[in-house]
């Protein structure tokens, strides 16, 4: 049996989903979708460069895909996927930095907590030699910034 158009573009939204790939213009085509045509198409839609190259990524079957945060377990650091060399996958520091390599088996998701702290951490490091420091505590409402005279 024949999954409907629309079931399929749910399915397709669903897995793509469960990736951390989001196609925002997903969905039946009108004009196809309104007509007597038996196979509906698709609009898969525009995205991002970042977005194509995880979905790149991601039909590659490189784990974990271009794009992911992700946790070094050898030393506890967060970064992003940059790419995929050698056998060894790329991390950048998710506040920028220097990438450095990591064997795909010795890393882990990273919750999205675990990248925020590590984006804090950096914006303080940053903010030390400025004088000023952003107080955890006090994210993401209120006064988010200490100056240090």
């Amino acid at each position: 049996m024949l999954r409907s158009t629309e079931e399929v573009v749910a399915s397709l939204r669903e897995a793509l989903t469960g990736v951390g790939i989001v196609l925002p213009s997903l969905c039946v085509d009108p004009v196809t979708g309104a007509s007597e045509e038996r196979f509906a198409l698709v609009v898969l839609g525009r995205c991002n460069v970042r977005t194509a190259e995880k979905l790149a990524s991601v039909l590659r079957g490189e784990r974990p895909p271009v794009g992911a945060h992700v946790v070094d377990v050898r030393d506890g650091r967060v970064g992003e996927v940059m790419g995929h060399v050698g056998g060894l996958v790329q991390l950048r520091p998710v506040a920028g930095g220097r990438e450095w390599d990591c064997p795909p088996e010795s890393t882990g998701p990273a919750a999205q907590e675990e990248v925020l702290r590590a984006r804090v951490r950096e914006r303080n490091r940053e903010g030390e030699s400025w004088g000023i420091l952003i107080r955890k505590d006090r994210m993401p409402g209120g006064s988010d910034v200490t100056h240090h005279d």
